[in-house]
């Protein structure tokens, strides 16, 4: 198979967060203004992130084996783990709070924003959200960028924020949402390139 130069994919993503079950922008809505035509809300952008956006399909396959043959005969599937990475680097307390799985409590006031974190039973029982990752797609034949948006529709966050204060060190939100399963009708990760 010859290099197609136009199939290479390079660039940063934007990621946006909503509460789980959220209306879902359609699939027409790729378009070609690229990353930067943002989904209406409930969608929130979170901004700037470190690293990049990374979502990862893990899948594990179990042989299937017979005494009698020495090579495994076939595969299943028997798991399958699907995350998102990234860092956040806008400290906000809305991003701190989705980070958090939206167990904290903000309430904004004339002049200031509170936030509480919750260490109760009400903790441990974490809202779910929806990520939607707007990044790039093979160029099209045109030769002008595509937008590849990947919606994932029901995630927690694993995060490790970093709150820290000194002449060096960054602070950043540095999560790991974990997908899960949604319904028998409804499949967990949605992927849309634009081809036009």
């Amino acid at each position: 198979m010859a290099v197609n130069a136009a199939n290479l994919v390079l660039g940063p993503a934007r990621l946006y967060v909503a509460p789980f079950g959220s209306t879902e922008p359609l699939d027409s809505a790729v378009t070609p203004n690229g990353p930067t035509n943002p989904p209406s809300s409930p969608w929130t952008d979170v901004g700037g992130t470190d690293g990049g956006v990374t979502f990862e399909t893990d899948n594990t396959y179990t042989d299937l084996q017979v005494d009698q043959l020495t090579m495994m005969v076939g595969s299943r599937l028997t798991a399958m783990k699907m995350t998102v990475t990234a860092k956040l680097s806008e400290m906000t307390l809305t991003n701190l709070n989705a980070a958090l799985n939206n167990i904290s409590t903000l309430s904004v006031q004339t002049g200031y924003t509170t936030m509480d974190i919750p260490v109760g039973t009400s903790s441990t029982q974490p809202a779910y959200a929806a990520l939607l990752i707007d990044g790039w797609a093979p160029t099209l034949a045109t030769g002008a960028p595509a937008l590849r948006r990947i919606i994932v529709r029901k995630v927690l966050s694993q995060v490790k924020a970093s709150l820290s204060y000194d002449k060096k060190t960054q602070q950043s939100l540095d999560c790991t949402f974990t997908a899960y399963y949604v319904s028998g009708s409804i499949a967990p990760v949605h992927i849309v390139d634009q081809t036009q």
